[in-house]
């Protein structure tokens, strides 16, 4: 039989043709396939030819351990200069809104600094010529010192400085009717007092930042403690008795100081640390103490004027913080019973009250102050018998503690009430600014001075124009002396920081937002 034949099936017509192979293959299928390469060694093979350097590995290093990330750069100027921009708006907002703030009524405080520096330079000026035929030349140097220096004061020192600009006017306003008043009545007083006004805004400046700066008082509050209380010893230790009161200090080659003006700053500061941070009478215990310290050696000097100045302000500053009107009234009630029993011990309380009743039952001698006092004011008018003129020696301590009367006597009635109403303004204004305050110590601070300067000064005028018995407080800003001047401008400084730090802690509440 032949072989079968087996035909081969028919290719399809549609199906696609193999592409033709140059090799043969058996070639083709021994070649293995090429082995993929790993990213990270593609990278370093191409990095390696392109700087024809062999290929090496770098040693590991440990990560760090809470290592914070680091900031990552704007990608391009573009965006570095846009951040740089959106930076410097900010800034700019916030310095504008402190100086509107610090120089809100700008009008009001421009016809303040000007009136006041006219004042001073035709003051000064008529000083300089009042003799016939010579110059006081030292007049003259105070007019061209003391006008610039207010007006710089009052008008560049808030663009720089944490200061606000109407309470400084209000204030230069009060140094200058001072300094020239009592220029007219002494040189010598004059010149001094003007010194004391230098060094006064020089503690002013530096009490403004401290309170703005500094952000933790806790051992500043214990170190003003200490030092309050040693500088209270030191009349009792080395002082002398003047006008039955002994609380001053004499030291050689810079003269006499009272340590109770100065010892008001470590007050406020306590007070206003402690009812600020502690709520209960328990917390609060530290700093009563040392308010009854103070008042125990002051009662010690008979110091009974500053003695009330110091209680009256810590019993406002404790309803101010608590609230506490029962204990309040307690308090209130403690401070009469001791003035009642200062009257019994202390004979010259007793002198005060009795001249209080009627001066003219000793005319010539325990009633002659009160009685002088009273005669200057009614001589002067409404208007004055004019600046230098009038009779003020005749008045016992005319140039601290009756400096009212003699300003009520030279420049009238009407001047003597403008001042009145110059310092209720300056209480209005720190109450103002104290108000913005989102923090209670720099609410406390602020209300401590304030209620400080308006006890103060409530007590010498009413007792000059015999409304309450004499205490023997100085009439700040406008009374001779370096304690006085200084501790009130120091206090000024505290109420500037006050405002400073109330403004930002407002604008953090802004840009917050």
């Amino acid at each position: 039989m032949g072989e079968t034949y087996t035909a081969r099936p028919a290719r399809r017509q549609d199906a696609p043709k193999k592409p033709a192979s140059s090799k043969p293959a058996e070639k083709t299928a021994q070649r293995p396939a090429p082995r993929p390469k790993r990213p990270a060694q593609r990278k370093t093979i191409e990095k390696a030819s392109a700087k024809k350097e062999p290929p090496f590995k770098k040693a590991a290093v440990p990560a760090k351990k809470n290592v914070p990330p680091k900031r990552q750069k704007p990608d391009t100027d573009r965006q570095y200069k846009k951040i740089q921009k959106a930076q410097k708006v900010d800034a700019a907002i916030a310095l504008d809104r402190r100086r509107a703030v610090s120089r809100s009524g700008g009008t009001a405080i421009a016809a303040i600094s000007f009136l006041t520096a006219v004042f001073e330079i035709l003051g000064l000026m008529l000083c300089a010529f009042k003799a016939e035929g010579t110059i006081d030349h030292q007049a003259l140097f105070m007019a061209m010192m003391l006008a610039p220096l207010g007006l710089c004061s009052s008008v560049l020192f808030p663009r720089f400085l944490h200061i606000d600009a109407l309470v400084m006017a209000l204030t230069n306003f009060l140094c200058g009717v001072g300094i020239v008043v009592l220029y007219t009545v002494s040189p010598y007083y004059g010149i001094r007092q003007a010194g004391f006004y230098l060094i006064g805004l020089l503690f002013m400046i530096a009490m403004s930042e401290m309170v703005f700066r500094i952000k933790r008082f806790r051992g500043l509050t214990w170190l003003a403690m200490f030092l309050g209380i040693g500088a209270l010893i030191l009349p009792l230790a080395f002082g002398e008795w003047q006008f039955g009161a002994k609380n001053w200090v004499k030291i050689p080659g810079l003269g006499s100081f009272q340590p109770s003006e100065l010892v008001k700053l470590s007050l406020v500061l306590v007070l206003a640390y402690y009812f600020s941070t502690h709520r209960t009478i328990f917390q609060m215990m530290p700093a009563l103490i040392f308010a009854a310290a103070c008042l125990l050696l002051l009662m010690l000097q008979r110091d009974l004027g500053t003695a009330l100045i110091y209680y009256l302000t810590t019993l406002v500053l404790f309803y101010v913080a608590c609230g506490n009107m029962p204990l309040t009234l307690i308090g209130a009630g403690g401070g009469i019973g001791a003035a009642m029993l200062g009257y019994k011990m202390f004979a010259h309380v007793k002198v005060r009250v009795a001249m209080w009743r009627n001066p003219w039952s000793d005319p010539t001698n325990k009633g002659y102050q009160i009685i002088q006092a009273l005669l200057a004011i009614g001589s002067g008018g409404l208007f004055g018998v004019g600046l230098g003129q009038g009779t003020p020696e005749k008045i016992p301590a005319y140039y601290t503690d009756f400096i009212f009367a003699v300003i009520c006597e030279q420049l009238g009635q009407i001047f003597g009430v403008l001042l009145l109403v110059v310092y209720v303004l300056l209480i209005l204004r720190g109450v103002t600014v104290v108000s913005r305050a989102r923090r209670s110590f720099s609410m406390l601070l602020g209300c401590g001075v304030l209620t400080m300067l308006g006890i103060q000064t409530f007590m010498i005028v009413a007792g000059v124009i015999k409304l309450i018995p004499l205490t023997g407080v100085t009439m700040p800003f406008l009374s001779y002396g370096g304690s006085s001047l200084i501790s009130c401008m120091a206090m000024i400084g505290i109420l500037h920081g006050a405002s400073a730090r109330a403004q930002d802690h407002l604008e953090e509440d802004i840009f917050s937002t």
